[in-house]
């Protein structure tokens, strides 16, 4: 396996607290890889240390063999795109503007847009359904086409290493299902993307490569097939569950088990 992006024994933390400590983790090239777990057991911290966003307190993040840190903004920006879980834009700012900004490592100094930064624009509209809203303003969208807007502006960045935290965060379940097909399509092409994900069935169909947190550790990694197990998700979720192979993918199908109370007998008589 070849990775670009690795990190080597780090430790993160946030002030003084601690979330991961001598963790390692390669991203295969090429995969699709996306990293699955519970609220804070540290999965959006893994992506910002690999987005070079938290540096680590030990240990490094290497890209392409050399520390995260060691990269210029610029030239990290032009190997690397990430998507935070909140972005603010500035007010005002139209769509067009908004994806436009991921040009800004591409250009030089004071120098206008030029034909292929316009060409890398209207084709991140176009891959996110946004190009009948790139004159609208920012501001004056829903959610989700606010979280598409944020996606189109990474695609623009046209970077081979693409970051994502919870890019379906918003979105209604067609345009998740866009939103995931769209990233498919960059790793056929080539690209590589990392993703956090909540729903573990969208994972599972889409995913190459899965990555299962837990308390700041990883407890495993894999195929879908290897890694989303009856068991794995009893364990990293506390969910009774049974998995089961989707009948239109094959990919694991996590059904939860029915937790419902049973229904009073009495209650019919008050």
């Amino acid at each position: 396996m070849t990775a670009r992006l690795r990190a080597d024994r780090v430790t993160l933390r946030y002030d003084q607290r601690i979330v991961s400590e001598g963790l390692s983790f390669a991203v295969p090239d090429g995969s699709f890889t996306v990293i699955i777990g519970p609220n804070a057991c540290g999965k959006s911290t893994l992506l910002r240390a690999l987005s070079g966003l938290l540096p680590p307190a030990a240990g490094q993040v290497l890209l392409d063999g050399t520390d995260l840190r060691a990269y210029p903004a610029k030239e990290r920006a032009r190997r690397l795109a990430l998507l935070p879980q909140t972005m603010t834009a500035p007010e005002g700012i139209t769509v067009h503007e908004l994806v436009g900004r991921g040009r800004y490592a591409h250009q030089r100094v004071m120098r206008r847009y030029s034909h292929a930064d316009e060409e890398a624009i209207e084709a991140a509209l176009a891959r996110t359904t946004m190009i009948d809203l790139a004159d609208r303003r920012v501001d004056e969208l829903s959610g989700g086409q606010r979280q598409r807007a944020w996606i189109a502006m990474v695609l623009a960045q046209e970077t081979s290493l693409v970051l994502l935290d919870e890019p379906t965060t918003f979105l209604d379940v067609a345009h998740q299902i866009d939103v995931l097909n769209v990233l498919h399509r960059l790793v056929v092409q080539g690209r590589t993307v990392v993703a956090v994900l909540h729903d573990l069935n969208q994972a599972a169909r889409y995913a190459t490569h899965i990555v299962a947190m837990k308390d700041g550790r990883i407890v495993a990694e894999g195929a879908p097939a290897a890694t989303i197990t009856s068991d794995l998700v009893a364990d990293v979720f506390g969910l009774p569950n049974r998995v089961i192979a989707d009948p239109l993918t094959q990919a694991p199908l996590m059904i939860p088990a029915d937790t419902r109370p049973a229904p009073d007998p009495q209650s019919s008589l008050r």
